[in-house]
């Protein structure tokens, strides 16, 4: 299995844990991401190919940087327009499947409202999803089917929110009616499983993913900084095969062969531990 770790580096750093970790692995994230925002935003504008790649780069690099070691079974489908369906464990997810391929998100919209994240999320092209309104259904559509058209890469959170890591919620059927607006018959899905398996070599219990999972009402700052307190983390991701949206009846149907082959593969996951 590769790993997509590679990227930029702190020596040292993932040998310790605490506050001058946090500290350390901020501040290079700072000098990492503050020159390359207006970069992006100038690619956006008059090179688009290109606006697709940088992202991947940069997740890459900040992976390292927080001593995420990713190894990763299968792959993204090149060269077409993919629907990945994937679970969602933490924020942490963001920059680990970034740095797998080159892709954008489907967002809640509050997520455009966040300090400083909801900029990186513009940069990376998200798009956003109000839950709450019927009625911006249809612009939503629009722009999948757009970005999708464009040959890109989205990635659906199919659960509608984030978990502790140790299950798999039932996917949200209405989370995919989307995807079968006037499809583009080139279009293919590809599940994908994503599982914290180790912190500083250590497999992970039960309890132990509180520190990876951000779900409920914990506080996003807060943390954040345990993280990065904590030590570097290995992640486990699978990558289903692409099936031709087209073979699929509806919505429902997506929906149900999605969800069974993610828990599937996280529920390997967490007992080869």
């Amino acid at each position: 299995m590769p790993d997509h770790s590679d990227g930029l580096s702190l020596p040292g750093i993932n040998r310790v844990s605490g506050p001058l970790r946090a500290t350390a692995i901020l501040t290079a994230f700072a000098a990492l991401t503050a020159p390359l925002m207006p970069v992006q935003y100038a690619l956006l504008k008059m090179a688009p190919k290109s606006a697709r790649r940088l992202p991947f780069w940069y997740h890459r690099a900040v992976c390292r940087l927080l001593g995420i070691r990713i190894r990763v079974e299968g792959e993204v489908a090149r060269d077409r327009p993919v629907l990945i369906v994937s679970n969602h464990v933490s924020w942490l997810d963001i920059p680990v499947l970034s740095a797998v391929a080159p892709l954008s998100f489907i967002a809640k919209k509050e997520v455009g409202t966040w300090p400083v994240v909801s900029n990186l999320a513009r940069l990376q092209r998200t798009v956003f999803v109000d839950r709450t309104r019927r009625t911006a259904v249809g612009h939503v559509t629009s722009e999948m089917r757009q970005r999708l058209d464009q040959g890109d890469v989205l990635v659906l959170f199919a659960e509608g929110t984030s978990t502790d890591g140790n299950r798999v919620l039932p996917f949200k059927t209405a989370l995919f009616a989307a995807a079968f607006s006037d499809a583009n018959p080139n279009v293919c899905v590809q599940s994908l499983s994503l599982t914290y398996t180790r912190l500083h070599g250590i497999p992970l219990g039960r309890a132990d993913r509180n520190l990876i999972g951000w779900y409920g009402d914990m506080e996003m700052g807060d943390h954040a900084w345990s993280l990065l307190k904590a030590g570097p983390i290995d992640v486990r991701i699978n990558v289903g095969d692409p099936i031709p949206l087209s073979d699929f009846a509806d919505r429902k149907q997506l929906a149900e062969h999605t969800e069974t082959d993610v828990r599937r593969k996280v529920t390997r996951h967490l007992r080869e531990l």
